[in-house]
């Protein structure tokens, strides 16, 4: 049975768009009468951090339910689930367009991407490591040491580590190799500054393909490292009070 592909992009988009559904009320007019009034927005001009804030801080936090659960409550789930939306959103998208454009920019092997409010990192695994190990490749350490370099400048961020395999191989080898993969990420990070609160690994083994486990280009694709960067408590209290820049 071919493994049901879901992606992160798509079910942020739901997510925004059963958010902005709900700006749809009843108003009464001056006669008493109830009319359905609809706020939209000019969506060729929505940039990453407008998304970021459309997701209300009730409703993202369902949402993020949701999409974990069905997620396995990873990537999706986390960057949905943590997003508060509004102006408060917005200043915090602002600010992780700016990490993420200095990660892009100094990551080689890494594809950066913005998404919502949060930062999405995805590394090949081959990149990372040899076949069937956890150690880093001098490589992967020059990358993995640029984004420390940028975790340590842009505090009040969280960190997600996320290790995935194809399907290649038991279910308990791969569990087992991606989580060490996870925490061979995280050791590095952390012994070059990073906080070791601001961290978390998990390993996936091969329970959360991006393509198609039956090609060698699939089994490729789904070998792979994500790290999410979230906003935590305190960057969210700062840009709420106006403190964050």
């Amino acid at each position: 049975m071919k493994a049901l592909k879901l992606s992160l992009t798509s079910f942020l988009a739901a997510a925004m768009l059963f958010t902005s559904c709900q700006s749809t009320r009843p108003v009464a007019d001056n006669s008493g009468s109830t009319t359905q009034t609809t706020q939209t927005g000019d969506k060729k001009g929505m940039n990453k951090t407008t998304k970021g804030g459309i997701i209300g801080a009730g409703s993202g936090a369902v949402i993020g339910g949701i999409i974990g659960n069905r997620m396995g409550n990873t990537a999706a789930g986390a960057i949905v689930g943590a997003a508060v939306g509004g102006a408060t959103g917005a200043v915090i998208g602002r600010r992780m367009d700016k990490q993420a454009a200095e990660l892009e920019k100094s990551m080689e092997n890494a594809n950066v991407e913005r998404v919502g409010e949060a930062i999405r990192i995805n590394f090949d695994s081959g990149i990372l490591f040899a076949t069937n190990s956890a150690e880093l490749s001098a490589s992967a350490k020059k990358d993995i040491a640029k984004l420390a370099q940028t975790l340590k400048e842009y505090e009040g961020t969280n960190v997600i580590i996320e290790g995935h395999t194809d399907n290649t191989g038991s279910y308990e080898l791969n569990q087992k190799l991606s989580e060490r993969r996870a925490q061979s990420v995280l050791n590095y990070a952390r012994s070059l500054g990073v906080d070791a609160s601001r961290l978390q690994a998990k390993g996936y083994s091969y329970d959360q393909p991006i393509a198609d486990n039956t090609t060698v280009e699939g089994r490729s694709q789904n070998r792979r490292v994500e790290i999410i960067i979230i906003a935590n408590d305190e960057m969210k209290k700062a840009a709420e009070s106006g403190q964050l820049k």
